[in-house]
């Protein structure tokens, strides 16, 4: 079963950051994940929330801000004064950090609450310039945009996104289509997941910090989990 990074080491790092990327980079696990946002001027930052108010010293929303406006601010030092002057990255950034390892990107797209009309063009853009087609997952809850993803690079691994259960989610996922489907946690064990994996969809699942449930679900044939602490994670499924 394959592990991911949330949003970077997560659990020992700011979430989101080039110290938490590059923690997870020298780590012997099939990927990182992480969020995608558009700046005012069109530039896509990596960061989870549509505000800058929990993992920075400023407020307001990312939409707002050019990117230089953001890079004023503080992305680490919320966690720990040892992460002082962490800035928010640009996906360009982060892509390059992985340029030379072998692991996956999954991007999520957070488009769900606010649309930004042609983010999925910009990322498809910075993906392509890194020449990274192959390693990348794009993955959203608003299905919409990876219709749009599908549309432009129908190449691409797309992966919809669920926080809650669906009956049937093989017919669902061919609909958009999307690749892979990732769920959360609790609904992991649902029939409709393991009618989905015995039907051959590929099934990711967030957020798994536990070691008694990543070594459920690695029973149950899943094939890869996001997690904030890879680590941790990696001893107990070895």
């Amino acid at each position: 079963m394959d592990i991911f990074a949330h949003r970077g080491v997560s659990a020992h790092y700011p979430e989101n950051t080039i110290a938490a990327f590059q923690a997870a980079a020298k780590l012997p696990i099939a990927g990182i994940e992480l969020d995608v946002h558009l700046t005012a001027d069109k530039e896509v930052v990596v960061i989870h929330d549509e505000t800058i108010d929990r993992t920075s010293n400023g407020s307001g929303y990312v939409k707002d801000f050019t990117l230089q406006q953001l890079r004023t601010f503080d992305f680490g030092s919320w966690m720990s004064p040892k992460f002082s002057g962490e800035t928010i990255p640009t996906l360009g950034e982060v892509l390059e950090l992985f340029a030379g390892t072998n692991h996956r990107i999954n991007i999520e797209l957070k488009t769900d609450i606010i649309s930004y009309e042609g983010i999925e063009a910009l990322v498809l853009k910075e993906v392509a310039a890194q020449q990274m087609t192959e390693r990348v997952i794009i993955s959203s809850f608003n299905h919409e945009s990876l219709q749009t993803v599908s549309q432009i690079a129908p190449y691409i691994e797309s992966a919809a996104l669920f926080a809650e259960v669906l009956v049937d989610f093989t017919t669902y996922i061919a609909l958009i289509p999307a690749k892979a489907l990732h769920v959360s946690l609790p609904t992991a064990f649902r029939k409709s997941v393991k009618l989905a994996l015995a039907e051959g969809a590929i099934v990711r699942v967030y957020t798994v910090n536990d070691e008694r449930h990543a070594r459920s679900l690695q029973q149950l044939g899943i094939h890869a989990l996001f997690t904030d602490d890879p680590e941790k994670i990696l001893l107990a499924l070895s």
